[in-house]
This record gives structure tokens, sequence and C-alpha cells, in this order.
């Protein structure tokens, strides 16, 4: 075991580097373990942000990873509202933002995560211009859709992604009206492909959701501070009282560039490139969650993976290997969607180019079936839509990298635990 006069420091307080924290404690490490976090919240769980908690559905309390007191408890200290903005490799130390206080570690995890991409437009400025990825963030938007329903008031959302889809979802049932605008020609154009956007943008429209493909906001119109109308690059203007921008979101590097540990290739979504323990180019630095970008056998590339299901498990990942255990970060990329009465899974990793049959088990126009995306008969990924029990069964279906009978892929009355070699 590690020598308990160590000290171990993670920077980054949501769900992965509470995660990390708490595995070091399980597994038995004694020494001084600190978790900075910039915000001023205690560390939680981002996917009720625009799910259950936006919808007014979950209580605030339930998001968080612990109990603030298990913080105390567990000997973990904590630094809310404090941020790093220097690591010194040489002297094995990082230094706070606001007070210049500057700690020594044996072994830091860099925890950061993304931020919102930001609109380039005039207008971003506006009161009525929103982000969603904090929980203060859902605080707020949580009042706004509630007053948008209350007087009929209009939201338009630049992008067309999970984040998009999920809060149109919440205002529509807030009763606000929304228009969607999305350069693509359908929603998850890059993550889902044409055929399975389609099924999503007419779910949005029996809803009453306008989209608007093909386009960009090029504008946002306010008056006295507030947002009047967006403009798009078509020459159109579309009335809104509010503006979402959900454009995707960017790994959080600067710390790590500014140290000079190795970055990815943006081609393989940016982040702190790591190995299969999740180590960055320096041996006593990890990085893990949304900012890390890490070689996976099953897909042969790296990949940067910004879900709840990476946080979750990459953080425990980091930690064992932080503490010299014997680590391959290699699981199936797994996340999850609410959208109205449609509840999805995907697992798996299937980027445009990667396949080259989309394949439909169950009935699509029920909204009942799984998904498969596969290259030479072999699955790189799978959706599962209101068809429930399924994960396991398509997770080893791609792990297996074996080629299945499509027409038994296809039956609904064959197990999928039985196409597994």
């Amino acid at each position: 075991m590690v020598d308990a006069d160590q000290t171990f420091v993670i920077v980054g307080g949501g769900l992965a580097g509470a995660k990390a924290a708490e595995t070091l404690r399980a597994e038995g490490f004694n020494g001084r373990v600190i978790l900075i976090c910039d915000e001023r919240d205690h560390p939680y769980e981002r996917p009720a942000l625009s799910k259950g908690y936006l919808l007014g559905k979950e209580e605030r309390d339930s998001v968080f990873v612990h109990e603030p007191a298990w913080y105390a408890q567990n000997d973990v200290e904590l630094h809310l509202g404090q941020t790093v903005d220097a690591i010194d490799r040489t002297a094995k130390t990082v230094r706070f933002g606001e007070d210049g206080t500057v700690v020594r570690y044996d072994k830091l995890l860099l925890a950061t995560g993304a931020e919102p991409r930001r609109l380039n437009i005039p207008g971003t400025d506006l009161a009525g211009v929103h982000h969603l990825r904090r929980l203060a963030h859902s605080d707020r938007l949580r009042g706004v859709l509630h007053s948008l329903g209350r007087d009929n008031g209009h939201l338009v959302i630049a992008g067309a992604g999970w984040i998009g889809l999920e809060v149109a979802a919440a205002a529509r049932q807030y009763g606000a009206e929304v228009t969607v605008v999305e350069p693509e020609p359908t929603p998850l154009h890059g993550v889902l492909g044409p055929e399975l956007g389609a099924l999503f943008a007419e779910l949005h429209r029996d809803h009453g959701v306008r989209f608007r493909f093909g386009v960009r906001l090029t504008e946002i119109v306010g008056q006295d501070g507030m947002v009047l109308a967006a403009r798009t690059d078509d020459g159109e203007e579309h009335p809104a009282h509010d503006v979402l921008a959900a454009i995707g979101a960017a790994p959080r590097t600067a710390l790590a560039e500014a140290a000079g540990l190795e970055i990815a290739d943006r081609a393989y979504g940016g982040g702190v490139a790591v190995d299969e323990r999740l180590r960055t180019s320096d041996p006593d630095i990890f990085a893990t969650g949304d900012v890390a970008a890490f070689p996976h056998a099953l897909f042969d590339t790296r990949i940067r993976v910004e879900h709840w299901a990476n946080a979750l498990n990459g953080g425990p990942a980091a930690a064992r290997a932080m503490l010299g255990e014997p680590v391959t970060y290699d699981r199936v990329p797994y996340f999850f969607s609410d959208q109205y009465d449609l509840g999805m899974e995907y697992s798996g990793w299937a980027p445009p180019g990667s396949y080259d049959q989309v394949l439909i088990r169950g009935d699509a126009g029920k909204r009942e079936f799984v998904a498969f995306w596969l290259a030479e008969g072999r699955v790189l990924a799978g959706m599962n839509v209101n068809v429930w029990d399924v994960t396991e069964p398509i997770q080893n279906l791609i792990r297996s990298r074996a080629r299945v009978d499509t027409d038994a892929l296809a039956d609904p009355h064959v197990p999928l635990g039985d196409l597994v070699p």
C-alpha cells in the first residue's frame, strides 16, 4: 500500500473526482486526499440537470454524490469555490488561483471536465441567453421554463444534441413554445446518423417542437438587455424570450496545456492524452472523465467520452491506477436519455463513417426497438429505445467483435444473449 505520508490531489469536483476520492479511501489509502472544486456546491451528478431535476421531479439534494458530512468523515479535504491556476511538475505542486496557496502532491488527478461551447454571435451578452452545464445553470433554467410555460413564451435552442433535445422536452412539458435551430439535417446527426436522428425529430414534432435544420443562429436580438428574437443565416427571424446555447462542450485542458502535458489531437475530441491506465505524459499525473482521451483497444482508436458512466467508472479506475494497482480502462461507452415518454440507452462507439449498416430490431414506429450499428457484420453500438434489460447482452455483442447473424439480430424472438459467442 502507498505510504500514509503521501498526498494525492484531485483537481475537479464533479462525479469523477468525487468517486476517485471515495475509491482511494475504499482501497485503504491512508494518506492525505485533497479534492479541489471550482464550484461552491458539493460534488454532484449532471444527468438530472437536464432531466428530472430540470423538470421539478427530483429534489436538489438528490443530485449530490455524497452527503456533505461524508468528506470530513472520510478525511477528504474538500476545497469548494477554489481553482487551480498552475501545476509545477518539477516541484510537484499545484497553486490555488484565489490566494496563491501552494500544495505539494505525490500523485495528481485531473478531473477538470468540460465547459459549454459559446455562441460567437452578437447578442450573447443578453440576460436571456443560457447554457446548461452546472447546477446553478439548471436552477436558473428551471425558473425560466416555468415562466415561459406560464406566459406562453418562446425558447430558441441552438443545437439538437442530447442537451438541446432534453431541454426542449422539458420546456414543452412546462408549456413553453420551442424552436430548435440545427445546422445538420437531423437531430443527433453526428451520434446517431440520419436514420435514427429522424426518429427523434418526429418525436419532438409530435410534441409541438419546431425545427429549423440546415441553418445557424447569426444574431440574438434584444432590447433593454432582454431577448426579443433570434435570427438565422437564411434571413429568418424567430420570436424568442430566451435562448439556450447547446452546441456541445469543450474539454477543459488549459491547466494541462500550461503544464506541458500531451494533448490529444482534435480528431479524437481533444482532451488530455492518457494511456490505458489513465496516466498522462507525466507518470505522476492522471486524468479522467470528460477531459481525458484514452486509447480504447476494442475500437482501435483514442476516444474521449462526455457521459455520466465514464465519470462514474473512470474516477475509480484512475484512483486505483494512482495506487499502483493494475488497471486497463476499456469500458464500453454508455449513456442514456429521457425525453417525454421515450427512454433510451446507448452502448458502444459508432461515429460517422465507421459503420456500413443500421439494423432495427422491433417496431420503430411504436418507438419500442433496439438499433444496431454494424461494420462488416460486427456490432459497434446498440441503442435500446423503450426496451429494457438488454444493455449487458448488447455490450457483450460489442465486446465479442464477432460477426453476427443479422437475420437473428433483427428478430425480437431470438434472445440477444444467444447471439454472443
